[in-house]
């Protein structure tokens, strides 16, 4: 079927439209390209990148567009902030020595040539406008895209070992696209990725921490994704070890092995900014590939967050990011009982208040989701939070932020002792105390029983 001759954008924000009309008005080229196009043709709304490419050069642009940040040499300039536009000259490109940036730049070229030099077919329509105030436009599809979509399937522009010899990075973002939205790879381009999959360690850590990144955040059922890059012999390299947990055996509800339980938890947990909740489920499970002894998987939360600690630092994510992760997978296997009592649910608090515990119940419940726990699994979890909460409202000072009613240096001044380990050993006796009943969280009560235990010494 023939693309659309003619596609109407009616929301096209303001900014977006102010600056087609003002490169217009310049006596400049100038058209919509890429994600914004392509979510137009599937009937998607956009997510809020917006690019223009023109036949302008770079400081042309710049020059109509006070305030605007023109940083580097591929002609691209920014415009604006709500939402930002990319205005980007058109462009040729000519040698990728380093697997992912062009040796040669040529501006002065068509749209054409400008729509060749893209990844996938679907990447490669453009849209012209006719009527900024009606958003109406006209499509310019000279490599099929527009015909791909309807067709369901994804191809590369062109021959498909130059596109990804181009920029190895591809080779994710083809598998990215083709299940966020559930297209086909094309068998030649599917063909090239299995060949070509072991160039993709020469890319850079933080560049792949992105595309997965994007499959977690933007794609509704990221398993998908997942298993396709392990069908085509990408996952053993971007994240061994995760590929590792691939024919551990699990003793769930629900059937598969240590690899399909982790993606059904990566299903089930929530979406926040950063994926931070999908990238725990992802990793939350990575012991088990090397704990397994009797039919359970004997300390894998503390194995699984030193690996998840490595996994991370090999795709550069930031320290905190890290941190927040790896706390909420090391103490993920906790067993809450309705019969416990508020002095465990105070303990469990205390345990807990080093990690991101909203991370940790989020995990927990993707966990159960994944494991088959059912409407008891929720349940359970739910009270847990629950009782958790009304804890921390109860006992603000002991809990929320550990205060005790003495510290160090009442106990050195009453008990006459000197600062060292005997001190912090009577402190943690005492908050022992204060959590089994914290009534006794009062100044002449603590330090009586401060003296009670320095004398059984």
């Amino acid at each position: 079927m023939p693309p659309p001759p003619e596609l109407v954008i009616p929301d096209l924000p303001a900014p977006v439209r102010d600056v087609l009309a003002a490169l217009a008005a310049a006596g400049h080229e100038a058209a919509l390209v890429g994600g914004s196009v392509r979510d137009r043709l599937l009937g998607l709304p956009h997510p809020g990148d917006w690019d223009v490419a023109t036949a302008a050069r770079p400081e042309e642009v710049a020059a109509l567009f006070p305030g605007a940040t023109w940083e580097n040499r591929f002609g691209t300039v920014t415009v604006g902030r709500h939402p930002a536009v990319e205005v980007t000259s058109y462009r040729t490109e000519g040698g990728y020595r380093d697997r992912r940036r062009p040796d040669e730049v040529r501006f002065g070229v068509s749209l054409a040539d400008d729509l060749a030099r893209r990844d996938f077919t679907i990447n490669a329509v453009a849209w012209m406008p006719e009527d900024l105030a009606s958003g109406r436009g006209r499509v310019v599809d000279l490599h099929g895209g527009a015909a791909d979509l309807q067709a369901r399937v994804l191809r590369t522009v062109g021959d498909p070992r130059d596109r990804f010899g181009e920029d190895a990075l591809r080779l994710i973002r083809a598998v990215r696209f083709a299940s966020r939205f559930d297209l086909g790879l094309d068998p030649a381009t599917e063909e090239a990725i299995v060949e070509l999959a072991p160039t993709v360690a020469a890319v850079s850590g933080e560049r792949v921490r992105d595309e997965i990144g994007r499959i977690l955040r933007l794609d509704d059922t990221p398993s998908r994704a997942f298993a396709t890059l392990e069908r085509v012999g990408l996952l053993e390299v971007i994240l061994p070890e995760l590929a590792a947990l691939r024919g551990i055996p699990q003793a769930k509800a629900v059937p598969g092995d240590a690899l399909d339980h982790t993606l059904a938890a990566v299903d089930a947990a929530p979406v926040d900014d950063e994926a931070d909740m999908r990238w725990t489920a992802l990793l939350h499970d990575l012991g088990k590939a090397t704990t397994l002894a009797d039919g359970h998987f004997i300390g894998h939360e503390s194995v699984g967050a030193d690996l998840a600690r490595k996994v991370m630092e090999r795709l550069r994510m930031p320290r905190g990011r890290t941190d927040r992760i790896a706390g909420a997978i090391e103490m993920h296997m906790y067993n809450y009982e309705p019969g416990w009592t508020d002095a465990a649910v105070r303990r469990f608090i205390r345990r807990t208040d080093v990690v991101d515990r909203e991370l940790l119940f989020a995990l927990r419940r993707a966990d159960n989701a994944a494991s088959g726990a059912g409407r008891a699994g929720e349940e359970n979890q739910g009270e847990l939070e629950r009782r958790v909460a009304a804890a921390l409202e109860e006992e603000p000072e002991l809990l929320r932020h550990r205060r005790l009613a003495v510290d160090g240096n009442d106990l050195q001044a009453e008990l006459g002792l000197a600062p060292g380990p005997e001190v912090g050993r009577i402190l943690g006796r005492l908050a022992d105390h204060a959590l089994d009943d914290p009534s006794v969280n009062r100044r002449p009560t603590l330090l009586a029983l401060a003296r009670e235990i320095a004398a059984e010494r």
